[in-house]
């Protein structure tokens, strides 16, 4: 199995976190085999962006270890954990561009915050990362004139900006036509294999998500339910993946919230009781 035969870059060892009383993440381990495409899926809840978080150090967690590399980020002090932040890129939700400066700016930002290169040096990376997601024709333009597909893009370049090792995308494709969909899924793929990164990333997008991934973990009710890769995910047994990979309506999740009998709440007897009656 991948898990096993593939180091890997990230893993989570009997972690822990919630929320106050609400837990979100109970006894979760898994692994982020170096050099591939890592996708997190499952219902809505079930912690995907929490983890996301957790690696990348924004929250930590109340019990468990996130190693990233053998060395756990959540022992780190602040210094360290910048310091290992700068091994990382990220693509936020809807790409995350400042709004007031062109797309040559957006992409820079990272190198100028980071390092001490000359502007003749960034301005020459940058062109370099937009060519390779396609837009370097596009790096004076803002990102109000942009689109959506356009957008995630950019953000893309700006994510590898920095030659990470590890590349985290929170819904790349949500919000995209097919086309653009396509275009960026067919980006990651090729990023991660040309750039020798490694990649995670949460999706609802089954089609283009089992079409890039090579170890896809499912996440629900705040563990891991099953980990493998996209075929075997396409043909497990498991009732929730069944139900989650099928989309199908009735299963482990349910239409309603959990609640009590309606008739109960209604203070009303059953059909069944006023028969009996």
């Amino acid at each position: 199995m991948m898990q096993t035969s593939t180091p890997a870059i990230v893993e989570l060892r009997h972690l822990t976190f919630g929320y106050g009383e609400r837990v979100i993440l109970h006894d979760v381990s898994l692994r982020v085999p170096h050099g591939k495409i890592t996708a997190l899926i499952g219902p809505m809840g079930a912690g995907k962006t929490t983890t996301l978080r957790l690696i990348g150090g924004q929250i930590r967690p109340q019990s468990g270890e996130v190693l990233f590399e053998d060395q756990d980020l959540a022992r780190m002090d602040q210094t360290q954990l910048y310091a290992m932040r700068r091994r990382m890129g990220m693509l936020f939700q809807f790409g995350a561009l400042f709004a007031d400066i062109s797309v040559l700016e957006n992409v820079a930002f990272p190198l100028r915050e980071h390092t001490t290169l000359p502007e003749a040096m960034i301005r020459d990376i940058v062109l370099m990362k937009l060519h390779a997601v396609g837009l370097r024709g596009a790096r004076d333009l803002m990102p109000s004139d942009l689109s959506g597909g356009m957008t995630r893009r950019v953000a893309l370049a700006r994510a590898i900006a920095l030659d990470p090792d590890l590349v985290i995308y929170d819904e790349p494709f949500s919000g995209l036509d097919p086309i653009s969909l396509h275009t960026v899924a067919q980006l990651i793929r090729q990023l991660n294999d040309s750039l020798s990164l490694t990649s995670i990333f949460v999706s609802h997008e089954l089609e283009q998500t089992f079409e890039i991934a090579d170890h896809v973990i499912v996440l629900a009710d705040g563990k891991v339910v099953s980990e493998g890769s996209p075929d075997e995910m396409r043909n497990s047994t498991d009732p929730m993946v069944h139900q989650y990979v099928n989309s199908l309506p009735d299963g482990p999740v349910g239409f309603h919230y959990p609640r009590v009998p309606i008739e109960e709440e209604l203070g009303i007897a059953s059909p069944r009781k006023a028969r009996r009656a």
